[in-house]
């Protein structure tokens, strides 16, 4: 039994608070949605019941959804009998929401799922202090404006706090660039290094942008307020991007704003399905067979925070009997320039792979020039919960538009020290 990946549409991926700032994270993915299951991507106006389920997820708490898979669809005016649910794995989530759909297919109990994410980062909600959070609750529920303003009375200057959400492990009080500098120092990548594939990744965006490649995997123009990803820099150098001041450690970092990925607003989707649900969708839009994939977990307190997928990854191809010369395409996610590098070193090194993974073979060197061609997240974006989707739809893509060459590798590092990744193959 087999299941397949076949690629989405999404929002183009802007900066925070630029384009698409005045869009919460439900106006962002209800389009995506809607024209994922009806457009050129779909399974026609007739067929959205054949969609046996839906999972949609964001990173960002909002207190307005707490299942944004059935609100999403809810608001996509589609079948309401179709069930949907919420998947979280941080940055990896639409990829988890992909392989668990994958296992309810090879369980047979699943021929089409719509599996996506969304982050409006420009919208996300602040929270108060703990005191200050109750009292106003206490007092929005007061019987009469003496008792109100008793309530609100009891108010410590102490309590007079707000939250804001940042990006930083809980465990270690760390933002992962922290955790990304220190890897960068652990396995001796310099700012040189990361500013040259910082470089690459915009070029090849720009690139993939001039020949069209990404034109069926956005929405329909119009749709929002721009039509294409506003990221990519076709005027980057080496020049500029060395001006750029560490951004997490000042004195002797190596990460910038340069080759770190930017907050970013947007939203993505893709399909699986199994080889019934192929019948569901046009002979015309390419597909993968998803092989294999496999996660891994690290202690973020001890080891560095994103290179869990330089565990996954040599375990995968282990049960494949497979080098990393076998596989013609990577989708490695740039969260951090530094983070990329790191992990490819830890490919390369058997003596890692052995302490961490258990596998003890050589896979040969790893083939940085099969590395992202398209582009990747440091050129085009991060929005959080939709990184997944954007990589499995662009990985079809590419590897349907290759005259040779079938076997292909996703892989993302998520917050927690968690790594996903999968195998993919052209059909």
């Amino acid at each position: 039994m087999s299941t397949y990946i076949l690629p989405g549409v999404r929002s183009p991926f802007t900066r925070m608070d630029r384009q698409l700032a005045d869009l919460n994270a439900l106006r962002l993915s209800v389009p995506v949605a809607q024209q994922t299951v009806v457009g050129d991507t779909g399974i026609g106006h007739a067929n959205a019941g054949d969609v046996d389920l839906v999972l949609w997820g964001a990173v960002i708490p909002n207190l307005s959804v707490s299942n944004w898979g059935r609100e999403v669809w809810l608001d996509s005016v589609l079948d309401p009998h179709v069930p949907a649910q919420t998947i979280i794995q941080a940055c990896a989530t639409s990829l988890a929401g992909a392989t668990h759909a994958a296992g309810q297919a090879l369980a047979g109990r699943l021929d089409i799922g719509l599996v996506g994410g969304v982050e409006s980062m420009s919208n996300t909600q602040i929270g108060l202090s703990r005191g200050l959070s109750r009292t106003v609750r206490r007092s929005a529920s007061s019987k009469g404006a003496k008792q109100m303003l008793r309530t609100i009375g009891e108010i410590r200057m102490s309590d007079i706090r707000v939250s804001i959400p940042g990006v930083k492990e809980r465990t270690t009080r760390k933002s992962m660039g922290e955790h990304a500098e220190e890897m960068a120092k652990e396995w001796g990548v310099t700012r040189e290094e990361q500013d040259e594939l910082a470089l690459a990744s915009h070029r090849r965006a720009v690139a993939a942008q001039e020949r069209g490649f990404f034109r069926d995997l956005l929405v329909t123009p119009g749709t929002f307020p721009v039509d294409a990803d506003t990221l990519p820099r076709g005027e980057t150098s080496m020049e500029k991007l060395s001006e750029l001041r560490p951004a997490f450690d000042k004195t002797n970092g190596t990460l910038t704003a340069g080759n770190s990925s930017p907050l970013t607003d947007g939203a993505a989707a893709c399909w699986v399905a199994s080889e019934a649900g192929l019948t569901g969708f046009s002979d015309n839009l390419p597909r993968v067979r998803l092989l294999d994939w496999e996660e891994a977990a690290i202690d973020p307190r001890r080891e560095g925070l994103l290179i869990a997928p330089a565990i996954a990854i040599p375990r995968m191809l282990a049960r494949h009997d497979l080098t990393y010369g076998d596989v013609d395409l990577w989708e490695l996610h740039e969260a951090f320039a530094a983070q990329v590098l790191c992990t490819v070193r830890a490919l390369e090194d058997r003596t890692w792979l052995r302490e961490h993974s258990g596998v003890d073979r050589d896979f040969g060197p790893f083939p940085i020039d099969q590395l992202n061609p398209n582009g990747g997240s440091l050129a085009l974006g991060h929005p959080f919960a939709a990184t997944g989707a954007r990589i499995l739809s662009q990985t079809v893509r590419e590897l349907a538009e290759r005259a040779g060459g079938t076997k292909g590798v996703v892989s993302i590092c998520a917050a927690g020290g968690l790594g996903h990744v999968a195998l993919v193959e052209s059909v």
